[in-house]
């Protein structure tokens, strides 16, 4: 809520609403400066008498005249001057005025400055009802761009964390699995096998710093987010940080991923199968640092990659869910979504699992190890058709046939067997690179991005403590840069203050998501580079597909119009933190 936009009369009713105001300033000296002034008008025919009334300079303590460029203070009414005349016509009966002033001994500039920070903190407390945005809902798709399902003709889908929605236990047998290739295949020492798999050590949309070894946060304009650097398993201080980048926390443009994550020192891990690779490269120099063993963090990233690549090149990964299934279980919805549309793409166990014998009549088109994200971009592999034991075919493909099931192929022979262009296709994936950017920007594909995290995230937002501390952390911030002006030394120690505490509030809110990393879509107040490419390669974005099924297939997503730094919020869904734009999920109910 902007607090800017909230009117004087809540300032003056704040003092009579009880109790529910925090621990305030410990300074003693603090008392609250009440500086008035009033227009009485009356007139000889019995008129009831008005009053109105204004604040003085909110910037300024009480006996302080106007520094340069301060405007000095006005009443409501805007008069710059009042005449003492009548301000009536001829022959009318003039207006008598009475100025009231203060009573109180003008105060000192740090006991003014932690007046203005008690009444400001008052207001914000007095304004967060409990529950304020209790109706944030994990089930809601989110649009960046407006979508009209009405004119989408085709829906196609990735498989894995997007038609397939993995167990935790997943991460901790490719992690393991991979630890033990390093052993094994790299003959890194036996003692690696001691550290165990960390489930809420890193996030994804991390980058990782190949030549240095460090695991980190970038926002949207290439900026380290302070806290979030990792060598191994520890934190390296914000000095440290800015010695090794000379002195800053950008990465430049050359130096970090390129358009798919890769760039040639630095690497951004967008997928949620990097979750247990990052947690392995953290641990493999976690291991030989604190071993005082020497080693170059080129190699070991190079090792950590290649052992994770054998855990997929080798179908680990699906014998795991052929043996037993343990990491992919069986959901309802997902077969309800499927009977709700017609798309594309799969794997037969698993599809088997989930949606039933019969999946493949649910598509026209099945289309395995495609190969992505270079399926997208080269016309040279051929599309090759699978008898019914898996089994390669040899005769050419001259249609895609429902019911068949295809490998490799590329997209350019994919729109010229199907016909399928432009925004009538909406395509959903979780890896923004390899399944999203080629066919938003190539091709002018719908994109819909499958973000499981939205569930943990819309929970921490939720909450009444992140509400507390985020809107106090703003309106902390905005007392900050309008009394900037005040320089003298006392103010300068106040600020100190306020600062230690601003970068509090930062830490703990940080910490609400990800003790190390925080949330995935900001850095602090700035977006993630994550989130810069979800805005940029996905039109809609949800926790996962069963979202679909809140939704009709005539409906239309329409993107906030959140306002532009230079632009003033309008709407009340822009004033709170997004609560009142959540779709209205109990009055479409009945879709499921």
């Amino acid at each position: 809520m902007s607090l800017k936009s909230v009117g004087t009369a809540l300032t003056r009713t704040l003092w009579s609403r009880g109790n529910r105001t925090p621990p305030l300033s410990r300074n003693p000296k603090v008392n609250r400066l009440s500086t008035t002034c009033g227009v009485l008008g009356g007139t000889n025919h019995g008129d009831k008498s008005t009053h109105q009334s204004c604040r003085s300079d909110l910037d300024r303590p009480s006996g302080e005249a106007a520094s340069p460029g301060e405007h000095p203070h006005k009443c409501a009414s805007g008069d710059a001057k009042r005449p003492k005349d009548s301000i009536r016509g001829p022959g009318v009966t003039g207006v008598r005025r009475r100025s009231f002033t203060s009573n109180a001994a003008p105060m000192d500039q740090r006991s003014y400055l932690w007046t203005r920070y008690n009444d400001l903190k008052r207001l914000v407390y007095d304004l967060i009802p409990p529950g304020a945005c209790k109706s944030l809902n994990s089930s809601v798709i989110y649009a960046n761009n407006e979508v009209d399902l009405a004119e989408v003709d085709i829906y196609g889908f990735d498989y894995d964390y997007t038609l397939a929605q993995y167990s935790n236990a997943l991460n901790t047998l490719i992690y393991n699995t991979a630890r033990d290739f390093l052993v094994e295949h790299f003959k890194y020492p036996e003692e690696i096998k001691t550290y165990d798999y960390l489930p809420n050590f890193a996030v994804r949309g991390l980058h990782y710093d190949i030549q240095k070894g460090l695991l980190m946060k970038i926002d949207a304009f290439h900026y380290i987010q302070p806290g979030t650097v990792y060598r191994g398993l520890t934190p390296l201080p914000d000095e440290e940080v800015l010695d090794l980048y000379g002195g800053t926390f950008h990465v430049p443009l050359q130096q970090d991923s390129g358009f798919y994550g890769k760039g040639p020192k630095v690497k951004q891990f967008m997928d949620i199968f990097s979750i247990p690779e990052m947690t392995l490269m953290a641990v493999a120099n976690d291991f030989f640092i604190t071993n005082d063993i020497e080693y170059d963090p080129v190699h070991l990233f190079k090792d950590v990659s290649e052992a994770i690549g054998m855990v997929h090149i080798k179908g680990y990964m699906y014998k795991w869910i052929m043996q037993d299934l343990v990491a992919l279980p069986s959901d309802s919805q997902q077969a309800a979504v499927l009977k709700k549309v017609f798309f594309s793409g799969s794997r037969d166990k698993g599809m088997r699992h989930m949606v039933g014998e019969n999946w493949r009549d649910f598509f026209d088109v099945v289309i395995v190890q495609a190969d992505k994200p270079h399926f997208f971009t080269d016309c040279i592999k051929p599309f090759r058709r699978l008898d019914g034991n898996g089994d390669l075919r040899w005769e050419k493909i001259t249609s895609l046939e429902k019911g068949q099931i295809y490998k490799q192929g590329n997209l350019f022979d994919f729109l010229r067997l199907t016909g399928w262009r432009g925004s009538k296709v909406l395509y959903f994936g979780d890896h923004l690179y390899s399944d999203l950017a080629d066919l938003m920007l190539r091709h002018g594909w719908r994109t819909a991005a499958i973000v499981p995290e939205l569930e943990h995230e819309t929970k921490v937002v939720s909450a009444h403590r992140y509400a507390v501390n985020l809107t106090w952390l703003q309106a902390l911030t905005g007392l900050m840069e309008r009394l900037q002006i005040h320089r003298d030394a006392e103010s300068r120690d106040v600020f100190v203050e306020w600062q230690k505490e601003r970068e509090e509030l930062r830490v703990m809110t940080k910490n609400l998501f990800n003790p190390q990393f925080g949330s995935i879509f900001r850095t602090l107040h700035n977006p993630t580079y994550f989130s810069r490419r979800l805005n940029r390669f996905s039109d809609i974005y949800m926790a996962s597909l069963s979202c679909l099924l809140n939704y009709d297939l005539s409906y239309t997503f329409y993107p906030r119009r959140t306002p532009l730094q230079h632009e003033a919020p309008l709407w009340m869904d822009q004033l709170c933190t997004g609560c009142m734009k959540t779709p209205h999920l109990e009055d479409m109910a009945n879709i499921r």
